[in-house]
């Protein structure tokens, strides 16, 4: 399909698709992947195929080393302090929608998780923080982007939405009002741990 002929496929304006295509690196949102797993689920056989190879290939040459593309990677900050961690809430793709989440950003290559994660924060709500120590990674059960966590400890700054492009608010919530902000089912259960949440 051309950009046009997707973004109406989809729903979505041209300047979205558009802005994939500028950005490859760019993690589309919650609801934006959901949109496109349900996409790519109603999708003819040989459409699925052809996705399926070009997934596999890219896979492929990023364990053989043989190919700059590498998987997509996301480091995840949750920033804490004795009683409260550190929340942003994002807009969607397209403008509608909104889902609370800690502080992220993409790992680029050469670049370390722990780097991308203190500069995020930062970026995003004005608050400095530190790595303690990591949490683990897996591939995040919406948006299928493989997600490094890092527990950060808090430094300095006051929460602010320094990014309104990307996101509504900036909060820091009580831990053990947590899972009001974020189902607990989508919670890395070491998170969880980390923050001393009950995961019921």
């Amino acid at each position: 399909m051309t950009n046009d002929a997707f973004a109406k496929h989809l729903g979505v304006a041209i300047r979205t698709v558009g802005k994939w295509h500028e950005r490859p690196d760019l993690t589309p949102r919650t609801e934006m992947q959901q949109l496109l797993d349900t996409v790519l689920d109603q999708a003819p056989d040989a459409a699925k195929s052809r996705f399926a190879l070009i997934v596999s290939e890219g896979a492929e040459a990023v364990s053989s080393g043989s190919d700059p593309a590498q998987m997509l990677k996301v480091a995840i900050a949750v920033v804490a302090t004795e009683k409260k961690v550190l929340l942003v809430c994002r807009r969607g793709d397209d403008g509608q929608g909104i889902s609370w989440q800690f502080p992220a950003g993409m790992v680029k290559p050469g670049v370390q998780p722990e780097t991308v994660a203190v500069r995020e924060t930062l970026a995003e709500t004005g608050v400095h923080c530190v790595v303690v120590r990591g949490l683990g990674s897996r591939l995040h059960p919406v948006t299928n982007v493989f997600c490094e966590y890092l527990l950060c400890d808090y430094l300095a700054g006051d929460a602010e939405n320094v990014d309104v492009v990307e996101n509504v608010s900036v909060i820091w919530a009580d831990k053990s009002k947590l899972t009001r902000f974020i189902p607990a089912e989508q919670i890395f259960p070491p998170i969880l741990d980390a923050l001393e949440v009950p995961s019921d």
